[in-house]
């Protein structure tokens, strides 16, 4: 009786872990497929003036490597911009207006002979 009681109670948990664990809507995936190292990543409501903290904080984000970037599963607005800064030349690349509600990986990838940095978003 006991082992069922405990199976029970694990699959109780099991079903409602995901409600716990929620994610928020505006979470994504960035991959760096640029060739360089970046150090910093900005993410901030397109309606803000201010790029808030840098997400990657003292760490960097090497070519090949990618950083989840999670939000506060209470956070509403949807649109948000994005700012990389590479570690060479403190250069950077901007986008604005990202529907974050559905994207859910952003890459970056950088183009030599435009001197361009692009972004997919999937």
């Amino acid at each position: 009786m006991r082992i069922l009681l405990v199976a029970l109670c694990a699959a109780v948990l099991a079903s409602t872990a995901p409600a716990w664990a929620q994610e928020a809507k505006q979470d994504f995936r960035l991959v760096n497929k640029t060739g360089y190292e970046l150090k910093g990543l900005y993410v901030a409501p397109s309606k803000s003036d201010d790029w808030e903290e840098d997400v990657l904080g003292q760490d960097t984000l090497s070519d090949g490597q990618a950083v989840n970037v999670h939000f506060n599963p209470k956070t509403k607005t949807c649109k948000y911009d994005l700012k990389v800064v590479y570690s060479d030349d403190d250069s950077s690349a901007v986008w604005s207006k990202i529907d974050l509600c559905s994207v859910e990986k952003i890459t970056i990838k950088y183009n030599r002979k435009n001197d361009e940095t692009t972004a997919s978003f999937d």
